[in-house]
């Protein structure tokens, strides 16, 4: 008996090869340290491997999981989502929020403004 693995959702995938693609060693965002960067890829690609499909499920999008502020990356966390943080591990997911062992991460906050997926600020240099 072989036990097979669900394949993810493609934009799940996505996601998942796009942190994978950035380099665990070098930051992409300015004053976010390379371990606290390595944290949250390695903590980012394990969420996509166990809980992506079911984020995708609920509506997640990569912005509300993966974003950074366009201008100054993880220094303005009011748009970062919900991933970009604390590099934790994800211990569940519900429609409106993220939990990790030191707390919950929300999307439905109100006026909530977010910003750009990691991969692609780190595309533009950090502008």
């Amino acid at each position: 008996m072989s036990s097979s693995v669900a394949p993810l959702p493609d934009p799940v995938a996505g996601w998942r090869a796009a942190l994978d693609n950035l380099s665990p060693h070098a930051s992409p965002c300015r004053y976010l340290v390379p371990a606290k960067w390595a944290a949250i890829r390695e903590s980012g690609i394990d969420f996509c491997d166990r809980l992506g499909a079911k984020a995708h499920r609920l509506g997640w999008t990569a912005a509300e999981l993966f974003a950074v502020h366009p201008e100054h990356g993880t220094l303005r966390i009011d748009c970062c989502g919900a991933l970009m943080i604390g590099g934790d591990a994800v211990h569940g997911i519900e429609a409106t929020r993220i939990v990790t062992a030191r707390g919950s991460a929300y999307r439905n906050k109100a006026g909530q403004v977010w910003g750009v997926p990691v991969w692609e600020f780190a595309k533009g240099g950090g502008r």
